[in-house]
């Protein structure tokens, strides 16, 4: 299968900014590129590109006063199936963690274990440990958070999201992270591209999309507590400890954006 993906932001600077973006699918998934997938700016302005912390693929550059677009484009080769599940997946115990997994059971900004710590344990903490707890977690979430862009905040916290019910797929994420985290399983935060391959239509407005990666039996699982549901073509871009290690872009000054669109479609099978 060949999933078209890319985004293209506008924005209004009042002053010339130093700006980074986290926007090009995760090394993860290079080989499945058909094309490289470069940031692309109007005005054009030099990029510099590094990985950060977590290995996540970054470019650094300074944007002119003025309308500004930040633009990406390219189709990658996707094996076409839905997420993948493992119900036998068992939770390790702490001291049998590999060392690079510990960070991801700490708290972090937007995830407040020391403060969500005995909630988790009340409402997970008699269940068997393993896949169907990390389900239970995300069933759970799923059920408490009404979505809507209406009520998306760039503060709100995991404890916050428990508390107001309500929220966009990030506040999902950071809230089943958070009681991953409080139950001693390792959880990662994920951004990126999920299509609506396979499902009824009509399909919202392109969006990117927040998930998380939790450690499971030796490796890292998808569990997705917005859709709770599997997905065909999720294409990561990058991970961390939560929405603050991965903004798609980081903007060092005042500025407005005026333009955002998201693509994430199947695109036609190439031909002889």
């Amino acid at each position: 299968m060949r999933i078209h993906v890319g985004c293209e932001m506008t924005y209004d600077f009042v002053q010339d900014t130093p700006v980074v973006t986290m926007l090009n699918v995760h090394a993860s998934r290079f080989s499945d590129l058909e094309r490289p997938d470069n940031v692309l700016t109007v005005p054009a302005v030099p990029l510099e590109g590094y990985r950060d912390t977590f290995g996540n693929w970054c470019n650094r550059l300074v944007a002119p006063a003025g309308r500004f677009t930040l633009r990406t484009d390219t189709v990658v080769r996707d094996h076409g199936n839905w997420d993948m599940t493992d119900t036998v997946a068992r939770q390790e115990e702490v001291r049998s963690l590999p060392v690079e997994t510990l960070l991801y059971l700490l708290g972090s900004r937007y995830c407040e274990t020391d403060r969500l710590s005995q909630t988790a344990w009340d409402l997970f903490g008699a269940m068997a440990p393993g896949w169907a707890r990390v389900q239970a977690i995300c069933n759970y979430v799923h059920d408490r958070i009404t979505f809507g862009y209406e009520h998306s905040r760039p503060t709100r916290t995991a404890l916050e999201a428990f508390e107001e019910r309500r929220g966009v797929c990030r506040d999902y994420a950071h809230l089943a992270i958070a009681f991953c985290r409080c139950l001693n399983i390792p959880a990662r935060y994920c951004t990126g591209y999920v299509s609506d391959i396979g499902l009824p239509l009509p399909h919202a407005p392109g969006d990117f999309a927040a998930w998380m990666e939790v450690f499971l039996g030796g490796r890292w699982h998808t569990f997705d507590p917005r859709n709770n549901s599997p997905r065909i073509g999720r294409i990561l871009i990058a991970y961390g400890r939560d929405a603050a290690d991965v903004p798609l872009t980081l903007t060092f000054g005042p500025n407005t954006l005026v333009g955002f669109r998201v693509t994430t479609e199947e695109a036609a099978p190439l031909t002889a």
